[in-house]
């Protein structure tokens, strides 16, 4: 016999055997893609960032996080030809916070390859978030 019974915020729904055997009569709802609260991927419809995508991976929030919104708003915006090449900037800013919270934001390389970055590494990083809005735009 199913019964259900509350635990504080908790709802616990017991089953049988014979009510998972037989079909579900739930009517699904279309999503609505007006919905303020529905998930929505790195781009909302608008085409605005959503800083609250967990594919940011909390980049967005922290010590660091208004300079990477910084680096990654003018690269999503660049017009350039070599898209994100007039953010080395902001990548740089960003770079320069991150270094400074090692334990938050942990280096993978060496301290010579550091030295030797700048632009580069500035460059990587746009290349690395390109990668993540083509990813993002093909899986929407």
């Amino acid at each position: 016999m199913s019964y259900c019974r509350q635990e504080g915020k908790d709802r616990i729904i017991f089953v049988t055997k014979e009510d998972h055997e037989t079909p579900s009569n739930a009517e699904l709802v279309a999503d609505d893609p007006n919905d303020p609260y529905e998930d929505h991927g790195l781009i909302l419809p608008n085409g605005d960032i959503n800083w609250n995508c967990p594919c940011l991976g909390g980049m967005a929030s922290g010590p660091c996080g208004e300079q990477f919104k910084s680096a990654f708003s003018c690269f999503h915006y660049s017009t350039e030809e070599v898209k994100g090449s007039d953010c080395v900037d902001q990548f740089r800013a960003m770079q320069e916070c991150m270094q400074k919270y090692p334990d938050l934001y942990p280096q993978e390389e060496d301290e010579e390859e550091k030295a030797s970055e700048g632009v580069e590494g500035a460059e990587a990083a746009a290349t690395a978030a390109e990668a993540a809005l083509t990813k993002e735009a093909a899986s929407s």
